[in-house]
C-alpha cells in the first residue's frame, strides 16, 4: 500500500490532505522521513509517526474506551460532551461507531469500531451477548428483589418478563446483574420493576471481556487478538 493510502485509511484527513502531509516532511517510520507520497510500504505490524506521535497502522478498529460519566454515546449529543470528545480525532474520520450506547451517566466499558459486521454482531439481538453490570442501588438489595430479577420482571412496552442471567448482591447496596439484551434503560427499568432504583451504573464485562482494571476513566486502548478471542468467548 502506498503511503498516502495509508494515512487515508487511518483518518488522517482526506487524500489531498495526506499527500500534503507527507510532501511536508511531517511523516516518519523508524525515524526515516518520507516525502514521496507513493511510496509503497508494508503494513504488516507497521507503525509510523505523524508530527513525532507513532499510530499502529490497523486495517480495522477495535478499540475499547473506559466511559465516564456525562458523555454521550453520539457525534451528535444534545445535552452533554460526546465520547468521540475522549478519543483521537482520526476515528471519528474513518467513521468509528459504538458497539451499542451507554447512557450519559453510565461509566465503564465501551466498544467502538469502524468494522460494521463487527457492531452489527455485537448489538443484534439474536447474538444473546452477555453483558455484566454493577448498579449501586438507592435501597438495601434483598433476596425478593434479586429473585425477581432472576425469575423475569415486566417492563412497560415489553410483551414479556425479562430475566436476568445472574443477579448477586456484591453487598447491600452493590448488585451485580448480567442481561442479554440491549434494551433502552434496561438495567435501570428491571431494578426499578424489582422495588429498587440505580443510583448509579457501572458495566464491567461484555462477552468473555472485561474492562481492563489498570485502563483509567475516559481513556482508551486498542484491542488486540487476544481482547477479541475473549470477547467472542462470552
Amino acid at each position: 500500500m502506498n503511503l498516502e493510502s495509508v494515512l487515508f485509511s487511518q483518518g488522517f484527513g482526506s487524500r489531498r490532505q495526506c499527500r500534503a502531509m507527507i510532501a511536508d516532511g511531517r511523516v516518519s517510520i523508524d525515524g526515516a522521513t518520507f516525502n514521496d507520497a507513493d511510496t509503497d510500504v508494508d503494513t504488516k505490524a507497521l507503525v509510523f509517526e505523524v508530527d513525532g506521535t507513532a499510530w499502529p497502522y490497523h486495517e480495522r478498529a477495535y478499540v475499547l474506551l473506559n466511559k465516564p460519566a456525562g458523555y454521550e454515546c453520539s457525534r451528535d449529543p444534545q445535552h452533554h460532551l460526546s465520547v468521540f470528545n475522549l478519543l483521537p480525532a482520526q476515528f471519528a474520520t474513518r467513521g468509528i461507531q459504538c458497539v451499542g450506547r451507554l447512557d450519559q451517566d453510565t461509566t465503564g466499558l465501551l466498544l467502538l469500531s469502524d468494522d460494521g459486521q463487527f457492531v452489527h454482531a455485537y448489538t443484534s439481538p439474536k447474538r444473546k451477548v452477555p453483558k455484566l453490570y454493577v448498579a449501586t442501588t438507592r435501597h438495601p438489595l434483598d433476596d425478593a428483589q434479586l429473585a425477581a430479577l432472576r425469575e423475569g420482571v415486566l417492563l412497560h412496552g415489553e410483551p414479556k418478563p425479562i430475566a436476568a442471567v445472574a443477579a448477586i448482591a456484591r453487598s447491600a447496596h452493590e448488585l451485580e446483574l448480567t442481561v442479554l439484551e440491549g434494551k433502552y434503560h434496561q438495567v435501570k427499568r428491571m431494578v426499578a420493576a424489582a422495588g429498587n432504583r440505580v443510583e448509579a451504573l457501572h458495566r464491567e464485562r461484555v462477552g468473555g471481556l472485561a474492562l481492563p482494571a489498570a485502563l483509567a476513566e475516559g481513556a482508551w486502548q486498542w484491542l488486540d487478538e487476544a481482547d477479541l478471542g475473549a470477547l467472542r468467548s462470552g
